[in-house]
């Protein structure tokens, strides 16, 4: 369907720890009597069943939202299961439902097909490796749809959940805040519930249940977060916010002069690098820091800026919610905007959160109010600490800023 697939390294663990414990424990106590070998083939071939049965899981996922215009940037399979990776949300809670249920109906699919092929396997005498690992296939694919229905964010059936709440309130953010609720309480009794074993001795099972605990957690605070900043942004381009007036840099002054000309006069963590109206690059502290304080007065910008095919750039007409979308990918606090070629201004991740803090104070779009539910997921006010150099929000008792590297004064 033309969509990346990506194994994260962690998928791995995961992969050998599903093989060891079905060699070592289940396998062994639902067919007794095989050898070691046989044991580890079928715990092997079990896990590689798994995992395609995930990867076909999230692409069920995937070609409903193909189907109904939503580009998928990716599918990642990792320590979890797997996640589809949508460039955009839906914004038909119809299309939400239909999405998040097509995951679950496929592995209940699934489980049913490999049911059919154990109980054939087993009438046939088939050999004893082939109907285990039928048998926990089938298994594995009917637990993974139940667990996967819970209606607890990021599972599909917090989404359902999600949905029909959006549906019937027509309210995206109030649903989103049920929802994660809903969730919070969900992993705290999970968590627990896994203390609980964990103390009468269940020790491996305990673990695995108070990480899937926090797992659900993290992930209902990360979709509520989402889902305010998105509705935040709503609307906003790159050319309402950015800076037009840019202060740029020209390629042939020593670093020393762009420290004591620019970073030390002007609030800016990176500069445009330009020379007869052409863009060669982008200019940042992090640049400044790779060169020793020595050669600092012989090296030239253009020796120590990133060239301009390195250089992040975005046009206008771009979404504001799309734009930080891609500083998240790249890993860059600031983003050039061109167009044909031309500078027209810059955008810096400080911008973003500055639009929407006071889009929030202004009750403008969505967000009426500072949020701040029982899972902690607040948008700060927007008299909190900023950044020196680039007025980003901070956090208290930050040294150097994550956006631009700037040093925070002491408090």
């Amino acid at each position: 369907m033309g969509i990346p697939v990506r194994i994260h390294y962690t998928l791995w663990v995961v992969f050998i720890l599903i093989a060891w414990s079905l060699a070592y424990g289940y396998m062994p106590r639902q067919y007794p009597g095989l050898s070691a070998a046989t044991y580890w083939a079928i715990g092997l071939a079990s896990a590689i069943v798994l995992f395609v049965s995930i990867l076909v899981h999230e692409l069920s996922h995937s070609y409903v939202a193909k189907k109904n215009g939503l580009p998928i940037a990716r599918i990642t399979l990792f320590f979890f299961g797997g996640v589809s990776e949508m460039t955009e949300e839906p914004q038909d809670p119809n299309l939400e439902v239909k999405m998040a249920a097509a995951g679950p109906l496929m592995s209940l699919l699934i489980a049913g097909v490999f049911g059919v092929f154990w109980y054939v396997a087993g009438f046939a005498g088939a050999p004893i490796a082939v109907i285990a690992t039928l048998g926990y296939s089938a298994l594995i694919n009917a637990v993974l749809a139940a667990f996967n229905l819970v209606p607890a964010f990021p599972l599909d059936g917090g989404r359902v959940f999600r949905g029909a709440l959006w549906r019937h309130s027509r309210n995206l953010v109030n649903a989103t805040k049920t929802a994660a609720r809903l969730s919070e309480a969900f992993s705290l009794l999970m968590m627990l519930g896994g203390f609980v074993a964990i103390i009468f001795g269940d020790f491996v099972d305990g673990l695995w249940i108070v990480v899937l605990g926090w797992f659900i957690r993290s992930g209902a605070e990360t979709s509520l977060r989402e889902t305010l900043v998105g509705r935040a942004l709503s609307g906003v381009t790159v050319e309402q916010i950015m800076t037009r007036n840019v202060l740029t840099v020209p390629p042939d002054i020593s670093v020393q002069q762009l420290v004591s000309d620019y970073f030390l006069v002007h609030r800016h963590g990176g500069y445009p690098v330009v020379k007869d109206g052409q863009i060669l690059g982008i200019v940042t502290l992090q640049c400044v820091r790779s060169i020793p304080k020595e050669r600092r007065a012989t090296e030239t910008v253009a020796q120590a800026m990133i060239p301009c095919e390195r250089t992040v750039m975005v046009k206008p007409s771009m979404s504001a919610l799309d734009a930080l979308h891609k500083m998240a990918r790249e890993a860059v606090g600031r983003l050039l905007v061109a167009q044909n070629d031309q500078l027209q201004g810059i955008v810096t991740r400080g911008d973003l959160i500055r639009t929407v803090q006071l889009r929030q104070e202004l009750d403008v779009g969505w967000i009426s109010q500072p949020v701040q539910t029982s899972l902690g997921a607040t948008i700060p006010s927007i008299q909190a600490k900023r950044c020196v150099q680039c007025g980003a929000q901070l956090q208290s008792g930050i040294q150097f800023c994550p956006f631009c590297g700037a040093r925070q004064p002491t408090e």
